[in-house]
């Protein structure tokens, strides 16, 4: 392990040089190769960084320009990253979901000089978007063709690229010295739940105080060689900072996860020691989970259900447990505990959950079974972490108390602001939005909360998403929609209701489901279809009944429609970090949800 010294580093590419010069050899960035995990070396990364840069100063960028990243997960990402902050340029990761128009629209926004693109397909969004750019100068691609027409944009081939740089003089270092804490390090464009994504402009300042925070609070952990999974994508301020510039700041081994359908399986080949995800991925391994124990049956499920019950009693009460339930719990900690640390890779020492709340009974569930879990809170405005549960006094049930060097208080009405060096230097080319989000120093999150006598923040709502109901009560639809989704018949809901006497909810219901009741049936397992089925809209609704028993009578979901298909990044219902778009489910369905206030639906 090599920790840099936070308070003195100068700038992001700089501390990579430094961390890439200490450890040379050893293993740093792991991808798949012909079905197995390949690594490739500090040294080896420190090279096509070094060349990469050279290439792209080559293609006529300076400091301060812009160059936009369109890559999933791999260590091509991480080396056109370190690449762009070492020519004094400014990084724009986009995500690969993005269509052309979302495209254009950063190209346009930011005014980037030139566009990295990873594979074939993503050039077929990529390419034509930076075609049509009235500033993009060049495209280097590791795969696929350049523009069959002629046009004044140049084309380069990652390899090409890299060749050119190898061949002028190594004055990296020289050049990305000039560069201090204060200079943009990258623009990060908001997923955009509610509308058109803004460009966050954050500093190698603000993301140096992040891994400074980070490194006050995993130290608790016990840092060592440690190893990271990384699964959420990368143009996510989240998993840039605490994903990839973080475990560069300790030395750290990277792998790149598949994909979600492959994730259980990277997890047993990469064993990590700590992986950070949103709430989404956690839903997912908690599912799965449970069909697992369900499917087992007999003896396994009643040692896995009381084990799952002890450490809930444990953690909830804590000083209940009984001499006897002290032994079995001991006992379960072999028979059970153990085994699902073996599901995550043997030597995990903690999840980091992230950019969404957590469900509570998906985080105790965890926690019961001896997985740490930890709740942080952040935004992508505050490069993005603001506060996080501390690893030896977990309180799942809250994002935990602000972290080393980040102010939080509570205005008049709630509202959560901070105050620090984490904080954005603004939004791109909008000084309007900065003014009413930054003020007086302080960033206005737009959510709100309550503080406990230990720090620990408790979020409770969000101020843009709360529906107020037509008699004036006020409902958190996030939190109505994590009682759905925790119903393994239910995979994703949208509850709707501002300015309406009532909520309604629009179900997607769980595929295992669907599958399952069109078996028992006889009916063919089709969405579309079995959402006019009388029956499988009668068992639905037996699964809402049972989750309004635990809501109060304002957050009751009182009817409801079955969607015709999933929400997916596809279909533009989700941000790629796995949140649901209110606005275009919104738009889609607009007549469908009115219609259940009339009488004429659900």
């Amino acid at each position: 392990m090599a920790i840099i010294d936070y308070a003195a580093a100068q700038n992001l590419a700089l501390m990579f040089f430094g961390q890439a010069a200490a450890l040379g050899d050893k293993p740093f960035l792991w991808a798949k190769h012909d079905g197995t995990y390949q690594p490739v070396s500090w040294r080896e990364v420190d090279r096509q960084v070094r060349a990469l840069s050279r290439a792209l100063r080559a293609q006529g960028i300076r400091p301060g320009d812009r160059v936009v990243i369109v890559s999933e997960n791999r260590p091509e990402w991480a080396i056109a990253d370190l690449a762009i902050m070492a020519a004094g340029a400014v990084s724009v990761p986009a995500y690969i979901t993005n269509t052309v128009a979302d495209h254009i629209y950063i190209l346009e926004n930011c005014g980037a000089k030139g566009l990295i693109c990873s594979t074939e397909k993503l050039l077929r969004n990529a390419l034509p978007a930076a075609i049509h750019s009235s500033h993009c100068e060049f495209v280097i691609a590791l795969e696929g063709k350049g523009p069959a027409q002629e046009c004044t944009i140049r084309f380069q081939g990652w390899d090409d690229a890299l060749k050119a740089g190898e061949q002028m003089p190594d004055d990296v270092e020289d050049v990305a010295s000039r560069r201090t804490r204060d200079d943009l390090a990258c623009l990060i464009y908001t997923s955009g739940t509610g509308g058109a994504p803004k460009g966050v402009m954050l500093s190698h300042r603000a993301i140096f105080c992040n891994l400074y925070s980070a490194y006050d609070l995993l130290q608790e952990f016990g840092l060592g060689d440690e190893v990271f999974l990384s699964f959420l994508p990368l143009s996510h301020s989240y998993e840039h900072t605490c994903g990839l510039f973080f475990p560069i700041s300790i030395g750290a081994q990277i792998y790149y996860a598949e994909g979600a359908d492959t994730l259980a399986a990277n997890l047993q080949e990469a064993r990590p020691t700590i992986m950070t995800a949103v709430p989404r991925l956690y839903e997912v391994l908690h599912g799965r989970i449970v069909a697992g124990v369900e499917r087992a049956g007999g003896r396994k499920r009643d040692l896995f259900m009381k084990a799952l019950a002890l450490g809930r009693k444990r953690i909830e009460q804590p000083g209940s447990l009984s001499l006897g339930e002290k032994a079995l719990n001991l006992l379960l900690d072999v028979l059970v505990r153990r085994k699902v640390g073996q599901r995550m890779g043997g030597r995990l020492k903690a999840f980091i959950s992230g950019g969404a709340p957590l469900n509570y009974e998906v985080g105790i569930f965890f926690l019961a079974l001896g997985v740490r879990l930890c709740q942080g809170y952040g935004q992508t405005e505050a490069a993005p972490v603001i506060s996080c549960n501390r690893p030896r006094n977990i309180k799942i049930e809250t994002v935990g108390p602000a972290l080393k060097g980040v102010e939080v208080r509570l205005a008049p009405d709630g509202e959560i602001l901070v105050r620090g060096e984490l904080l954005m230097d603004g939004y791109w080319d909008d000084p309007e939005a900065t003014e009413q989000t930054i003020i007086d120093g302080w960033l206005h999150t737009g959510d709100v909360g309550e503080m406990d006598a230990d720090g620990y923040i408790r979020i409770t709502d969000r101020k843009r998403d709360i529906i107020v109901i037509s008699g004036g009560g006020n409902i958190s639809p996030q939190r109505v929609e994590g009682f759905v989704t925790l119903q393994p018949e239910i995979s994703q809901a949208m509850v709707y209701g501002d300015k309406r006497p009532y909520l309604v909810g629009l179900i997607v219901p769980a595929a295992e489901f669907v599958e399952s009741y069109a078996k028992e049936n006889n009916v063919a397992a089709d969405l579309a279809a079995l959402a006019g089925d009388k029956g499988f809209r009668a068992a639905i609704g037996a699964v809402l009944d049972r989750v309004n028993r635990d809501l109060s009578n304002l957050e009751k979901v009182r009817r409801f429609v079955i969607a015709a298909e999933a929400f997916t990044t596809d279909n533009q219902m989700m941000t790629p970090t796995l949140k649901i778009r209110r606005h275009t489910i919104r738009k889609e369905y607009q007549d469908t949800l009115d219609a259940l206030y009339e009488g004429k639906a659900g």
